[in-house]
Formats: structure tokens, sequence, C-alpha cells
């Protein structure tokens, strides 16, 4: 399989980005790697061009840019072109660490929208307490949801649950105030009637955002605003959780003692809540695999990213979700673009 990478996108572009595709080629012998980009910077860290194809391009989409005016005006951009040889049939799948909403942007206007899914949802994998991690969408793509939509949420992310995070029958939640059926607003009510009477997934009901990490789900779906909301109340307190753990530790000379002995220990439990060790965040609803790596991603990042985009590819997620969609079981409702 091929799969696109842009190599411009994100904070340690190109360094990172390329040591990335150098480790994924060296594991994986069956992909090839479209890199777009700077092709004289992105020499300075090929060490090997097996399997690897650079295409040069001097252009890049700016993490301020706007989204959709900067995909509309940066045709030769390093993103937009990646996302077209996917849409060409020259790439099976495409990779960014750049600006999320143009990525977004791009998915839609470049690739295009699946037939019968209304609105594309961003889906990133988060930690749980166990280590298995849970899959929540929409985070971002949308600021505003119809209880459709969340129908289709579940859908999608099911599908990407059972395939490439090989979890039998995933059970879906609706994230809501409270756990009852009559709980919530008017989305939310709307949202749990349709995705109670559905066939197509395993409906466990609503889930309150406290037991999120509790691994109680294996899928959660809520709109891109609350879910975006939720995201980044979840980093924003595991990251003052972990410095204030720091600072405790390191505040007197037997906490540093401890310390030592805890090290490996809070290691690991800092990789268990790092989320980017799942890979990155899909972009479900249009016709072929985008994913957006973490901004600030590392080799490890990248690396991690092209292994879950290999999983799509070969589990053929997208192909599914058309299939699921075309029996019938959850009909899109508004005109595809």
């Amino acid at each position: 399989m091929k799969i696109a990478v842009d190599a411009m996108g994100g904070d340690n572009a190109p360094k990172e980005i390329v040591l990335g595709v150098m480790q994924a080629t060296a594991q994986y012998k069956d992909i090839e790697i479209l890199l777009f980009g700077d092709e004289t910077k992105i020499n300075e860290f090929l060490t090997d061009k097996t399997r690897v194809k650079v295409i040069h391009t001097d252009e890049k989409i700016e993490s301020d840019d706007e989204p959709v005016r900067a995909v509309k005006r940066k045709k030769k951009a390093s993103m937009v072109l990646a996302a077209q040889a996917v849409k060409d049939g020259e790439a099976d799948a495409c990779i960014s660490a750049g600006n999320t909403g143009a990525l977004m942007s791009t998915g839609l206007f470049v690739i295009g929208r699946i037939k019968g899914i209304d609105r594309p949802a961003l889906a990133p994998t988060l930690p749980t307490v166990t280590g298995k991690g849970f899959v929540m969408l929409d985070l971002g793509a949308n600021a505003e949801a119809k209880p459709e939509h969340l129908l289709q949420f579940g859908l999608m992310g099911s599908v990407y649950a059972e395939k490439v995070r090989k979890i039998d029958r995933p059970r879906v939640a609706l994230l809501n105030i409270g756990t009852e059926e009559t709980k919530g607003n008017d989305l939310t009510k709307k949202s749990f009637e349709l995705m109670k009477n559905q066939q197509a997934y395993e409906f466990i009901g609503n889930i309150e955002a406290r037991d999120l990490l509790m691994d109680v789900a294996d899928v959660v779906v809520t709109d891109g605003f609350t879910g975006n909301m939720v995201l980044k109340s979840i980093e924003g307190t595991g990251a003052a959780f972990l410095s204030m753990l720091k600072m405790s530790l390191l505040s007197g000379f037997k906490n540093k003692v401890a310390a030592s002995f805890l090290k490996k220990d809070l290691m690991e439990l800092k990789a268990k809540m790092d989320y980017s060790e799942y890979g990155g965040a899909c972009l479900f609803g249009v016709q072929a695999p985008v994913v957006k790596a973490h901004g600030s991603s590392n080799a490890k990042g990248i690396f991690t990213t092209i292994r879950q985009v290999r999983e799509m590819v070969e589990k053929q997620v997208v192909q599914t979700i058309k299939a699921e969609v075309d029996k019938g079981n959850l009909g899109g409702t508004e005109a595809n673009d």
C-alpha cells in the first residue's frame, strides 16, 4: 500500500516526520511512502530511500493559516498535494501533523465525503486507566451537530474500534450529563432515541464525562464543540497532575529518594496517559483514511500513526463504513457536496 505523508506539517517537521517514516519502512515491508515537501530539507534526514518517494514543493500550510482559504489558495502545499495523491489513486491514505482545520478542509474538498455520511468527525483514541483506550468523536470537525450526525458517528467509531483496535462488538456510548435516558438537551435526547433503535452497532446508553477514562465504553459519541472542550480538559488536567506530582516528589530529600525508586513506574504512567501512543486522530466520513498526527509528534508518534493508517487500509475501514451505510440502517439526511 502507498501512504502519502505531509513532511512539512507539525512543530518538528521535517526532521521527526522523516525519521518516523524511516522507522515505519524498516518495520513494514508492505508499505511505500510518498513524502511531500521541501526535497532539500527532507534529504537531510532521509537515510534510506527504499520504498520512499519524495515529491518536491516549496509551499506549505502554516499553523496560523485560515484553513479553508489556505486549502483553496495554496494548491501546491505539501498537505494539499498529499490529499490530491489519494484523490488521484496514487496513494491509499494520507497523514499530516499540520494545521488541523486545514487537514479537515483538505479531506472534504479534495478527497470528498462518503455518500450517506452527512458530517465528518475527528476521532482520536484517548487513554483509560486500564491502558485499553477508547475512541471519541467528534472532537472538533463540527461545532454543531444534529441527532442524525451523532448516529452516524457511532457507526464510524464502531467500525474503527472493531477493525483497527480489534474489539469484538465495541460498546458505543453517548456523552451526556447523566446516565438516565431522559437526561440531557434536545440533541442528546433525540440522539439517544436514534441510537437505541438502530441495528448497526451495540449502543450501551449514556455516559457521564467523569467516567470517560474508566473503561466503561469503547466508543464515545458527542458533538464537536463538547468533544473539543472535553479533550482540552483531559489534556489540561493530565498535564497539571503530572506537574503537581513532579513538584511534590522534588520538594524534599525524602521525596527525591522516593522519586528515584518510582521513576520507572512514573514514566510508564506518563506513557499510558499519552494518547499519541495510540496514533493520530482519524477524520472519519471521507473517501479514504485521513489521519491527523499530533502537532508536536516526534519520530515515534509519526511511526505509530503510519502503523495505524496501515491497519486502516489493510482492514478496509472506509469500505466497511460505506457498506454499513448502504445497508440503510442509518442513512444520510443531507445532499453530498
